[in-house]
């Protein structure tokens, strides 16, 4: 049963940085791509980057770039979005998403707050 856990969400006042982790089991991790969306009250959910399975190519939201950065460590199954120089507006429950065959899984998300 593939399972996503993120964890590093939490309340940060602008230009400041958070790091979030996804913890990924169940499935062959260094196969798959990985993603993060994220979902702002009253909005609909928007990818924020994309990694490839073996981590070398990424894609961003034109929003985050230049401010986040996507990676991997395939020794650990896990995803990472370091995320600098905050804003309001980054402000949402951020998601962990893989997809297998035609089966899309998300975590459960973590809250970022930006706010002074």
């Amino acid at each position: 049963q593939v399972q996503l856990v993120e964890s590093g969400g939490g309340l940060v006042r602008p230009g400041g940085s958070l790091r979030l982790s996804c913890a990924a089991s169940g499935l062959t991790f260094s196969s798959y791509a990985m993603s993060w969306y994220r979902q702002a009250p009253g909005s609909e959910r928007e990818l924020v980057a994309s990694i490839s399975s073996a981590g070398g190519s990424t894609n961003y939201a034109n929003s985050v770039k230049g401010r986040f950065t996507i990676s991997r460590d395939n020794t650990k199954n896990t995803v990472y979005l370091q995320m600098n120089s905050l804003k309001p507006e980054d402000t949402a429950v951020y998601y962990c998403y893989t997809w297998i065959g035609r089966v899309n899984y998300w975590g459960k998300g973590t809250l970022v707050t930006v706010s002074s």
